[in-house]
C-alpha cells in the first residue's frame, strides 16, 4: 500500500504549528535547564556541606524519576498544592527542571576535571572566584564536557514527545490526532519519526562543529 502524502499536505498548518511549538519547548527547556544546571553546579562546587547536600538531593530526585511522572505531578498534582499551570507552562517548567538535573552532573564532572593547581595559580595571580570561573575553569572544561552537553541536548529533543501526555499540542500530539481521525497512522508516524531524525542529526552536526571550533580556539 502506497503512502498517502496528501494527508500531510492537507494538514500542513497544524503540523507546522506543532513543529514550531516542539522546537520552542525544546530550545526553551534546554537553554533554561543549561543555565540553571550551570548555576547549581557552580553553587555546589563552591558551597558548604549543607548546600551540596541540598543540590545533591535535587539532582537525585529529578534524575532518578522519569520525566513522565514529573509532568504528571506538576500538571495534574499541582492544583492540590495551589499550583495551577497551563499545559505549555507545565511542559516548559518540567523540561527545565528535568534538564537542569542532568546538566548539573555534566558541569560537576567538568569542574572536577580541572586540576587544583590551576585554581591556586589563578588565586596567586590575583583573580577572584568569578574571574577564575569564567576565564580558567569554564573555557577548559567546555571542551571536556561538550560531547556530553550535545548528547543531553539530543535527549531533550526526544523528551519533547512526552509532553503530549499533558495535552500540549506539540508535533506528537498533532500527528496522533491526525492519525486517529484519518486512520493514516503509517504516514503520520513516518513523518513524525523523520522530523525527529532530521532534528537529531542537525543537533549532532552543530555539536561536532562547536567541538571543532572550541578545539581550535584552545589550541591557540
Amino acid at each position: 500500500m502506497m503512502f498517502d502524502y496528501t494527508i500531510l499536505t492537507s494538514n500542513w498548518r497544524e503540523i507546522f504549528d506543532g513543529i514550531c511549538l516542539s522546537l520552542e519547548l525544546w530550545l526553551g527547556g534546554s537553554l533554561l535547564g543549561l543555565v540553571l544546571g550551570l548555576a547549581l553546579a557552580t553553587v555546589h562546587h563552591y558551597g558548604d556541606f549543607i548546600v551540596r547536600a541540598l543540590i545533591a538531593a535535587y539532582v537525585g530526585i529529578f534524575r532518578g524519576t522519569p520525566l513522565l511522572i514529573q509532568l504528571f505531578v506538576l500538571y495534574y498534582g499541582g492544583p492540590s498544592f495551589g499550583l495551577v499551570l497551563s499545559p505549555v507552562a507545565a511542559g516548559l517548567i518540567g523540561l527545565t527542571i528535568y534538564g537542569s538535573a542532568q546538566f548539573v552532573e555534566i558541569f560537576r564532572a567538568g569542574f572536577a576535571a580541572i586540576g587544583p593547581g590551576q585554581i591556586e595559580a589563578a588565586k596567586m595571580s590575583g583573580l577572584g572566584a568569578m574571574q577564575t570561573l569564567w576565564h580558567i575553569q569554564i573555557p577548559q572544561m567546555l571542551l571536556i564536557i561538550l560531547p556530553s552537553l550535545v548528547n543531553m541536548m539530543v535527549i531533550m529533543t526526544k523528551e519533547t514527545a512526552i509532553l503530549s501526555v499533558i495535552s500540549i499540542p506539540e508535533l506528537t500530539a498533532v500527528m496522533s490526532g491526525i492519525g486517529a481521525s484519518t486512520y493514516a497512522f503509517a504516514e503520520t508516524l513516518f513523518a513524525l519519526a523523520a522530523f525527529y531524525w532530521v532534528l537529531l542529526e542537525g543537533v549532532s552536526a552543530v555539536g561536532r562543529l562547536a567541538e571543532n571550533r572550541v578545539s581550535r580556539y584552545l589550541a591557540k
